[in-house]
């Protein structure tokens, strides 16, 4: 079996059918979400976000964290939303320099309009097409990645592991 940088072809073949399938899936999404909505995909994905977040706000580095985002990433994709009346930008009483981004009402139904034909092309996309097997080896795998790329410090500790990192330090 030929390699490639000391990758064999049949993984080669893994990482292609793995990760092409995630950016059709995110393609599809998107074009879904853009047709039965007029939102994006990044824009449900701040929406989701903050729809789960106490008071339905975040301050904008918990939301970087949460979206897995950088904090410039945000602040570009908070600013098109402001715009459009989805999202509001306060000050935080507490510390000057901190900013909260938070639901407006529009914001809120648009998420509540959108959510029920997502969660059907989640299902019809994702759900349906795995056993309930398959579905435990994706969660457990993903699990792993996540793992590794936070040990190689190539991802973020979650928020509630870096609390209770602080918490035993």
């Amino acid at each position: 079996m030929s390699t490639t940088s000391g990758v064999s072809a049949e993984h080669w073949d893994v990482w292609r059918e793995y990760y092409g399938a995630g950016r059709a899936l995110t393609h599809a999404f998107d074009s879904r979400l853009q047709a039965d909505a007029g939102i994006s995909h990044p824009e449900y994905s701040v929406l989701v976000v903050l729809w789960s977040a106490p008071h339905r706000k975040l301050r904008t580095g918990e939301l970087a964290d949460a979206l897995s985002w950088e904090k410039s990433r945000v602040s570009h994709q908070v600013t098109r939303m402001v715009a459009r009346g989805l999202v509001e930008r306060t000050t935080c009483e507490t510390d000057g320099r901190g900013v909260w981004v938070g639901l407006t009402p529009e914001g809120s139904r648009v998420f509540l309009a959108s959510t029920r034909d997502h969660t059907a092309a989640i299902r019809s996309w994702f759900f349906d097409v795995l056993t309930p097997e398959e579905l435990r080896v994706i969660r457990d795998v993903s699990r792993r990645i996540r793992e590794q790329l936070i040990a190689d410090g190539a991802a973020p500790l979650p928020r509630e592991r870096e609390a209770e990192a602080d918490d035993a330090a």
